[in-house]
């Protein structure tokens, strides 16, 4: 009995088959008519349902449908009660066929109200379009009512603005009578005095930056132009930024002639590859094109660019060299594009400048003024080809020109203003500097030019001098307003005033300490025997006295004359590269005499330190500031600082005093910055 599902007293355990059935069909009758209820009485809000649904991205329907698809039996293309039907025939037991009159019987119950819910959901759906229609009516309204205003106001403000302008015209002509008063006596301050201000001692060069994308270059004596090593991450000037005003847009340039009409496909594939960066084939391509078509203008041009790109990428001096000639090439064809010979002669006078080629260039900068005589652009870059030979005269004539046709061109007031201070013209200089930078004209924002006229305001007693060195820092061109070297390496420490443990230098120092009283000496003996030797400083730095420098180290490189006579200082200094190998420094004697004041002044670099060893120093009258701080030398004692930041020097005593300098690498610079950073 037990077997069979049967006890010990006899009754059967567990369900029998009409008792399952029974409770089946209730909660299956339960289920359905619940649903039913939910769905009728709206006890779910169905419509949050499908909102949230609708948020992930989730289509009810379409996933019910794209799940029940594949039971698709009667080929309508959706799950329905037919293909139910269809589908639960295919059962013969009787339990099947009892279970599927029930699943058809939830099918048929709940239809009608989710078809409801559907018919519900439609209708909000027209509401709500009919809804956004509307606004869209009262916002055109809004639109031209406000546009009736705005016309009522501005002829009020057109009123308002004639009576404006009448008021300030009576300004204006006040403050111009002010303005040329204030003119009148800085002409009549001004004093005699040079300007090369930033350096001292050393071979200078102020590399060029065209405008826009090149340096508008300055150069009082000619240096070939050295490239910086990437390594070095060196900044020179940084580039013009979003305030100042930006030129008038420029035409797109015509580049094409008749003839080069006709192969526009061939030439616009070929310029294709160029500026995807496949030089290579660019070049080959513009190759064939001059061979088949050598009266190509464009062609050639393209084929100069290509090269152009090329040695950028080899790093090739030569292929540079062959882009020049083929830039050259270009406006020797007939029929040139005005706009072609300007793009391929003042390219070919950028490369040429590039390679140090500073006459070539200035031929090629001449035919450009030549063949477009009232474009005054190429006026003011040949100005710049005259500065970069050290020829001032010539670019001063140049810039009168410029300013004759254009009085305005902040391009050439900056540059005249910079020849007029290198002559000492120190008032007449300041107005068209400040003008100049004022004009945000392309070319004007450069950190020189807010050098040279801070200087100028500073040697003419005016504190706006300042002004302009703030101003200069927060366009980027300064490490800070005392700080205000132009040939930097980023992230060095900067600190006016440094101790020898900082430095790292401590031997080289102590060096000098031990053995001041031998270098010392043998300075004495020079002046004594060979004055002819110490030379008067020539960076015009002096406002009045007497100043006079003996070198031994000049950019790294050794005076094997100067050592012969003070050979024990020399071979003491032989021992100390970051000394002797400083290509951005001196080494040398340094005698003052009383009665001599140095201007406030900057060097040129943040690369170097530089130490003062004192030899004969009187005990009163002689002192050093190096931004804010000033100090006094000791005999036999080595002062440290950085000639970066603005340092000035007063002799008030009644004897010379002798000093003994040496110029040291920064401690933060690499092994890799100190053998590729140009010298200085």
């Amino acid at each position: 009995e037990t077997k069979h599902g049967g006890s010990k007293n006899g009754k059967k355990e567990g369900l029998s088959g009409s008792s399952f059935f029974t409770w089946f069909m209730v909660i299956a009758l339960l289920g359905v008519w619940t649903s039913v209820a939910v769905v009728w009485f709206e006890l779910v809000d169905y419509e949050e349902v499908l909102a949230k649904a609708k948020d992930f991205r989730y289509n009810l329907s379409e996933v019910l449908q794209g799940k029940l698809g594949i039971y698709d039996a009667d080929g309508d293309g959706d799950f329905d009660v037919e293909d139910a039907k269809v589908l639960l025939g295919e059962y013969q037991h009787w339990w099947n066929n009892l279970y599927n009159s029930v699943v058809i019987f939830m099918f048929e119950a709940i239809k009608e109200p989710l078809k409801k819910l559907r018919e519900k959901q439609e209708s909000k759906k027209e509401e709500v379009k009919d809804e956004e229609e509307k606004k869209k009516a009262r916002k055109g309204k809004d639109a031209t009512d406000r546009k009736d205003k705005k016309a009522v106001d501005m002829n009020k403000l057109k009123k308002d603005s004639d009576k404006a302008k009448r008021d300030k015209g009576k300004e204006k002509g006040l403050d111009k009578n002010v303005k040329s008063k204030e003119t009148t006596k800085k002409s009549a301050s001004e004093k005699d005095g040079t300007i090369q201000v930033g350096r001292d001692k050393e071979t200078k060069k102020i590399t060029r930056k065209k405008r826009n994308k090149q340096s508008s270059g300055l150069k009082e004596r000619s240096v070939p132009a050295q490239p910086t090593s990437p390594e070095s991450e060196e900044t020179i000037q940084p580039a013009e930024k979003s305030y100042v005003k930006s030129a008038k847009k420029k035409k797109k340039p015509k580049l094409l002639n008749k003839f080069d009409k006709t192969i526009k496909a061939e030439l616009d594939a070929a310029e294709k590859l160029r500026k995807k960066g496949k030089v290579e084939e660019a070049l080959r391509a513009f190759e064939a094109l001059v061979n088949q078509y050598p009266q190509s203008p464009r062609a050639r041009y393209g084929k100069a660019q290509s090269e152009d790109d090329l040695a950028e990428k080899m790093r090739s001096n030569e292929m540079l060299q062959k882009a020049i000639n083929t830039y050259d090439e270009v406006v020797s064809l007939p029929n040139v594009p005005s706009d072609l010979i300007k793009l391929s002669l003042k390219r070919e006078a950028d490369r040429q400048q590039f390679l140090g080629r500073m006459r070539g260039s200035l031929v090629t900068l001449q035919k450009l003024v030549h063949l477009f005589p009232s474009d005054t652009s190429f006026k003011n870059d040949l100005g710049v080809g005259y500065l970069l030979i050290g020829d001032n005269s010539n670019a001063k004539k140049v810039y009168e020109e410029v300013l004759s046709l254009a009085p305005n061109d902040g391009f050439a007031k900056v540059h005249y203003g910079f020849i007029l201070k290198a002559e000492n013209k120190i008032a007449e200089s300041i107005p068209y500097l400040k003008e100049g930078l004022e004009s945000g004209d392309p070319g004007t924002n450069d950190g020189r030019f807010y050098f040279h006229l801070g200087d100028a305001l500073q040697r003419m007693g005016d504190k706006e001098a300042y002004k302009w060195y703030e101003l200069g820092y927060q366009r980027g061109h300064f490490a800070s307003v005392w700080q205000r070297s132009l040939y930097n390496v980023k992230g060095l420490k900067a600190q006016p005033w440094w101790t020898a443990r900082e430095t790292g230098y401590t031997e080289l120092v102590k060096s000098l300490e031990k053995n001041w009283k031998l270098i010392r000496d043998e300075g004495l003996a020079v002046m004594d025997k060979k004055r002819s030797l110490f030379l008067p400083e020539d960076e015009n730095l002096r406002e009045k006295g007497d100043w006079s420098q003996f070198t031994l180290w000049q950019q790294g490189r050794k005076n094997e004359n100067a050592c012969k006579s003070v050979p024990k200082t020399c071979a003491l200094l032989e021992r100390f590269p970051e000394a002797t190998g400083c290509r951005r420094g001196q080494i040398k004697y340094s005698i003052m005499h009383p009665g001599t004041h140095v201007w406030p002044h900057t060097g040129p670099t943040n690369c170097r330190l530089r130490m003062h060893l004192g030899l004969v120093i009187p005990k009163e009258g002689c002192r050093i500031r190096c931004a804010q701080e000033n100090r006094t030398w000791e005999e036999g004692k080595v002062l440290i600082f950085d000639d970066s930041f603005e340092h000035e020097v007063w002799q008030d005593a009644e004897n010379y005093r002798l000093i003994f300098i040496v110029d040291v690498w920064h401690p933060e610079l690499t092994a890799q910055q100190r053998r590729t950073l140009p010298a200085i």
